[in-house]
């Protein structure tokens, strides 16, 4: 592939960086992971967002999580003769050949994918509106809750609102997989919606109850 280039200088420094220090006082670890292959405790969908690091949120070790990241944490509905599925592959490796017992929606604060739907609903985005827009017609999935929060007026509030319906909507669409909904029903496997404020370092949870958000 005549295209492709050696590393920037700097992720190759920051590379020897680790081999020298968390690698080297951890191989047996990294050989244990490697040779008894992973037994992740949770499946964590979040955002592709650079800003959204799972791991350093809740301290997890390599191998602790198996990580799916999309535009905006969007989970589709089960659909076997659609076309997405990326996400539903990972879903479905997760929950039947890795048998994890947590499967957790992150969203947050600031989310771009999600803007990007208001803009499309709002008719301000005719660049997503096009047929060839993956990210567009990703997005497709949470369109149809905007009406849940079309009426909020300040931009702000409706943004951060329509983030934490894109977890529910996730939550939801979790629950269509004929494999997930049966792990659920027999106590197997458990789900849960998280929103985050990246700014604040705050973390919210879906209470199913209540039918809204609450600080964790």
């Amino acid at each position: 592939m005549q295209f492709a280039k050696p590393l920037p200088s700097y992720l190759v420094q920051r590379y020897h960086g680790w081999k020298a220090t968390t690698y080297s006082e951890n191989q047996a670890w990294y050989r244990r992971l490697a040779t008894e292959g992973q037994r992740p405790r949770a499946m964590v969908i979040s955002c592709c967002d650079s800003r959204v690091h799972v791991t350093s949120i809740f301290g997890a070790d390599q191998g602790e999580f198996f990580i799916h990241r999309n535009i905006a944490n969007l989970v589709p509905p089960y659909e076997p003769d659609g076309e997405r599925h990326g996400t539903s592959a990972a879903i479905e490796y997760a929950v039947t050949a890795l048998k994890v017992a947590h499967l957790i929606v992150l969203g947050h604060s600031q989310c771009g994918g999600v803007q990007g739907c208001i803009d499309m609903c709002k008719g301000n985005a005719p660049q997503l509106e096009a047929k060839e827009s993956f990210v567009g017609r990703w997005m497709d999935i949470l369109k149809p809750r905007f009406e849940l929060v079309a009426e909020i007026d300040d931009s702000t509030e409706q943004a951060r609102q329509f983030e934490r319906q894109a977890v529910v909507a996730s939550l939801e669409n979790l629950m269509t997989f004929p494999f997930v909904e049966s792990a659920v029903k027999a106590g197997e496997l458990s789900i849960h919606g998280l929103w985050t404020d990246i700014g604040e370092g705050a973390l919210e949870f879906y209470d199913p109850k209540e039918k809204k958000f609450a600080l964790v």
